[in-house]
C-alpha cells in the first residue's frame, strides 16, 4: 500500500551499500568511512586573497556505463581550466541519471562561476587547472594515493583552498 506522508522517508544508505555490495559477491561488508580527525583547516587568509581551484570525480576519457569501467585504472589529473572542457564523462559514476544530466559542464564544474568569482573580488584567483579525482571504493588507495597526489598538483598550482563539485 503507498502511504504518503508529509515528512521524509529515512534511507539507510549504509544498509543499501552492504546489500548492493552482498549482490556482487564482495565476501566482506561494506564500511563506510570514519575518521576521528578531519585533515581541514581553517583558511590562513580571507577568501577574497584565496587562490582558489575545483576537483571533480568526472573523467576526461569516457570509460563507458558498465560496472566492468569502474575496474579500469583511473588517476588523478590536471587539465587547463580555459578554454572550458566542452564535455567530461560521467556515466560510469553512480547518480541519479533519470532527474539529470551532465552534459552542461559548467553545472557540476563551475569554471566560469569561479573566474567570474576572482574578476569581482569574492577570491583572490581562480585556479590555472581543474582537477580530476578517481571516485574509488578503496578507501585507503584514496588516502594513500589520490588525495596526496590531488594535494601535489593544487600546491604546485599555489592554491590555498580547493573544491570538490559534487556531481
Amino acid at each position: 500500500m503507498n502511504r504518503r506522508s508529509p515528512y521524509r522517508n529515512f534511507v539507510s544508505y549504509i544498509d543499501k551499500s552492504r546489500i548492493y555490495y552482498e549482490a556482487h559477491g564482495y565476501k566482506q561488508p561494506y564500511t563506510w568511512a570514519c575518521h576521528g580527525s578531519v585533515p581541514f583547516t581553517p583558511l590562513a587568509k580571507p577568501l577574497s586573497r584565496c587562490r582558489v581551484g575545483l576537483a571533480t570525480t568526472a573523467s576526461r576519457v569516457d570509460l563507458g556505463a558498465d560496472v566492468e569501467s569502474l575496474m579500469k585504472e583511473r588517476s588523478c589529473y590536471a587539465a587547463q581550466s580555459e578554454p572550458q572542457p566542452e564535455r567530461l564523462f560521467t556515466d560510469h559514476l553512480s547518480w541519479d541519471k533519470e532527474a539529470t544530466h551532465t552534459s552542461d559542464v559548467e553545472s557540476f564544474l563551475p569554471l566560469k562561476r569561479l573566474s567570474e568569482y576572482a574578476r569581482q573580488g569574492r577570491i583572490g584567483a581562480a585556479s590555472p587547472r581543474f582537477y580530476g579525482v578517481p571516485t574509488d571504493y578503496s578507501q585507503g588507495r584514496t588516502n594513500q594515493k589520490h588525495a596526496p597526489r590531488i594535494l601535489e598538483l593544487a600546491r604546485e598550482d599555489g592554491l590555498d583552498a580547493i573544491l570538490l563539485s559534487a556531481l
